[in-house]
């Protein structure tokens, strides 16, 4: 068992955000990633309709053999990670925007939070932030269109930065000085978010406490990789490959399949 991949699924290309910080923290481990860019974005669907598409994936990567499975994507997490953990056996990871650091931290009493409506309106959101929040301003910015934007490859377009502008805005406003990612794609924003924020925010993403609970949990259950060998790295996406390989890299095993 231990010899078999971690299983990655997010709405696109996003959640490779999050293998780049699997791999880097566990190097001997295989992996496969999906990328349902076709349905993407998830943030703007209904909970059946994200629980719907969060199964098909599931059952996939199930299928190609995966021993756990990284749900990197917010969306997807807030609203069907209780549902696939009771569907089942195989251990889960989710993510979820990191309110709970920036609340513990933030000198000035406001952070921002960016993420898709999806997040922003699951019940698992409000409950970590009430849990967090009390005495602290939090500015929530949907980030509607730049989800599309990145699957169309547009990440230094015009149309990216005057959305940024125009998100962020709110929050310089309101002097935050931390700002949470709460969607997979937009660790691929932060160049163009530290040239628009002032120096003294700081941007957090879930990325590496995801890593690390994906190494925690495989220790528990027994299936760290212990092969030395060269991993192998397999990508799956139901669009054009071109965006990915552009984020991950040409040279990487990438392959269309229309699931």
């Amino acid at each position: 068992m231990s010899s078999k991949p971690i299983g990655i699924f997010d709405s696109g290309v996003g959640g490779t955000s999050i293998w780049k910080e699997l791999k880097a923290l566990l190097p001997f481990e295989n992996t496969i990633y999906l990328a349902d860019s076709k349905n993407a974005p998830y943030g703007n669907k209904s909970k059946e309709a994200i629980l719907g598409l969060s199964i098909k994936n599931t059952e996939l990567l199930i299928e190609k053999g995966c021993k756990i499975i990284v749900v990197a994507c917010n969306t997807a997490t807030t609203n069907a990670i209780k549902e696939l953990r009771e569907k089942y056996d195989v251990p889960f990871i989710g993510i979820e925007p990191a309110i709970k650091p920036a609340a513990l931290k933030t000198q000035t009493k406001a952070i921002g939070i960016l993420a898709t409506k999806g997040t922003l309106t699951s019940e698992l959101f409000h409950k970590t932030t009430d849990l967090y929040s009390n005495g602290i301003r939090v500015v929530e910015q949907e980030g509607e269109g730049i989800v599309p934007l990145i699957e169309l490859g547009k990440i230094h377009s015009e149309e990216m930065h005057a959305l940024l502008q125009l998100y962020i805005k709110p929050m310089i406003d309101a002097n935050i000085d931390y700002l949470v990612l709460g969607c997979t794609h937009y660790p691929y924003l932060i160049p163009q978010l530290l040239n628009i924020l002032p120096s003294n925010v700081n941007i957090i993403d879930s990325g590496e406490a995801v890593a690390k609970q994906t190494k925690t949990v495989l220790g528990q259950h027994n299936l760290l990789n212990s092969n030395a060998q060269k991993p192998k790295h397999l990508f799956y996406s139901n669009s054009e490959t071109e965006i990915l390989a552009s984020l991950i890299g040409k040279d990487k095993d990438i392959h269309y399949l229309d699931f």
